[in-house]
Formats: structure tokens, C-alpha cells, sequence
């Protein structure tokens, strides 16, 4: 009798695959049941379901997570950056009266004036070195570094001034903020490119004419060099000549950005 008690239910392999078959379908059956009661009664408005309502959603949380949006400005470039993009074309050599990198008897009376009385020269221009070295999209702490960086490669002991908080991104004096709709100004030609470069590089020798560079607008200095050609001038400006260095001492430049600035500035004595 007590055997009896405990006899399996399922006899038939019949039965076994009916058990089997339920075992599966059951939950399944119940997930389905709970989905539609969980959605039962929610109206679903397909318009704010469209690919472009959900992106106009996310676009804030999107924009913060690239790049931090508008609000995000450009990376600020170190001291060394700054230096080797803007800078080197004079200090490199030390034209124009220019302290040498690394001399220290070039920079010792200067890093007397103290870091800020340095930023200031650097800042309004001194002797032949134009406002920011020429490079007027430089803000004030990146122009600050740069001093700081090769006040420090003489031996000053400079501190390095501290990047702003992300609320409060530096910019360039009396610039103003594009607007967080405005698209990206894209250079229309090459003559507008070499302006560029020419303002940001080139100024440094060639808008007053130090170390024999031919002053920009100037046809009577621009004369010996025109003999040779374009393409001589391309090469002498890609390579370096006399006391100009190499792309003009950025380093950064493409070779078109190199010839575009050089077109610009034969521009204005043809």
C-alpha cells in the first residue's frame, strides 16, 4: 500500500511530452498576459515617437555628452603648444632683439619684471613682437603660459597659471560667443586662409619687416624675392631661410595653409 502512495502520475511518454510542452508555454503565456496588462489604457502618441521628436529630446543630454555643447570651448593649449605654434618664429633665433629660448642671459633681466609684468609685454607688444605674439585668437591664460613656459626654460620658477572652470571657459579678449546655432564659418577661398596665417604667424616678422623679412605691402622689399618665382618662395617658406624657420615657425601649418599665407601677402604688392 505505501508503495501505491508515491506512484508517478505521468505513465505514458504521451503524457510526459504534454508536461514538457507545458512547462514551456505556461511562463510564456503569463509574460504575454502581464505585458498587455502593464500596457492596457496608455495612449501612445506617434508623433512624439518619431526619430526626430526623440532626438530633439535628447539633444541637450546629447550635446553635454560631446564635446559639452556650446558651452564647451576650445581646448586651451599649453604653454609648449603655444610656444612651438606662435613663439618660435622669433625666439627661436633670437631676431629682432627677441630673448632666445633657453638663454638665460637673454631672459634673466626680463624674468626680473616678474610673470605678470612679462604677461603684459606679451600681452600689448613690445619693440618689434606685435600684441600676443600676432596671434590675436591667443587668450590671455594661454599667452600667460607661453611666457611661463619659456620664462622657466631660462630658469624662472613661474608658476603655471590654472585652467578656468568648465562654467566659466576663457576667451579671447573683446571677442564675442557664437551663438549655439550658428554653424561652423568655413574659409571660402585661399586667399582668406593665408589671411589667417598671416595674422596668426607671419605678422610676427613680416608686419614690420625684422631680420630682413620683406614688410608686408611693401613692393620695393618684395622685389628680390619675386625674381625667383612662386614656387621659390613656396619652398623657402615650407623650408626655412636665413632667420625664418621652417613654416614660419608653426610647425602646425600644411603645406597649403604655408602657400596660401604667402599668396596673400604677395597679393598685396602685384
Amino acid at each position: 500500500m505505501s508503495g501505491d502512495s508515491h506512484e508517478s502520475l505521468i505513465k505514458t511518454p504521451k503524457q510526459l511530452v504534454v508536461v514538457v510542452l507545458l512547462a514551456f508555454l505556461v511562463p510564456i503565456l503569463l509574460a504575454v498576459i502581464l505585458s498587455q496588462l502593464a500596457t492596457s489604457g496608455r495612449i501612445v502618441d506617434k508623433k512624439a515617437m518619431s526619430p526626430e521628436e526623440v532626438a530633439a529630446r535628447i539633444k541637450p543630454v546629447a550635446d553635454a555628452a560631446v564635446g559639452g555643447g556650446a558651452s564647451a570651448a576650445k581646448a586651451l593649449r599649453t604653454g609648449e603648444q603655444v610656444y612651438k605654434s606662435v613663439c618660435t618664429a622669433c625666439h627661436a633665433t633670437g631676431v629682432a632683439n627677441a630673448p632666445k629660448f633657453g638663454n638665460k642671459g637673454d631672459w634673466g633681466p626680463r624674468i626680473h619684471e616678474g610673470q605678470k609684468g612679462l604677461l603684459q609685454e606679451a600681452l600689448k607688444g613690445k619693440g618689434a613682437m606685435p600684441p600676443r605674439g600676432g596671434a590675436s585668437d591667443l587668450t590671455d591664460l594661454e599667452v600667460e603660459r607661453a611666457v611661463v613656459y619659456m620664462a622657466n626654460a631660462a630658469g624662472a620658477g613661474f608658476k603655471e597659471p590654472a585652467a578656468p572652470t568648465a562654467t566659466a571657459p576663457a576667451s579671447a579678449p573683446g571677442t564675442k560667443a557664437a551663438p549655439a546655432s550658428a554653424p561652423a564659418a568655413k574659409v571660402a577661398s585661399a586667399a582668406a586662409d593665408g589671411k589667417k596665417v598671416y595674422e596668426s604667424t607671419c605678422i610676427a616678422c613680416h608686419g614690420s619687416g625684422v631680420a630682413n623679412a620683406p614688410k608686408y605691402g611693401d613692393k620695393k622689399a618684395w622685389e628680390p624675392h619675386l625674381m625667383h618665382g612662386v614656387d621659390h618662395l613656396y619652398q623657402n617658406a615650407l623650408k626655412g631661410v636665413n632667420a625664418m624657420p621652417p613654416r614660419g615657425g608653426n610647425l602646425t601649418l600644411s603645406d597649403a595653409e604655408v602657400k596660401a599665407a604667402v599668396d596673400y601677402m604677395l597679393k598685396a604688392v602685384k
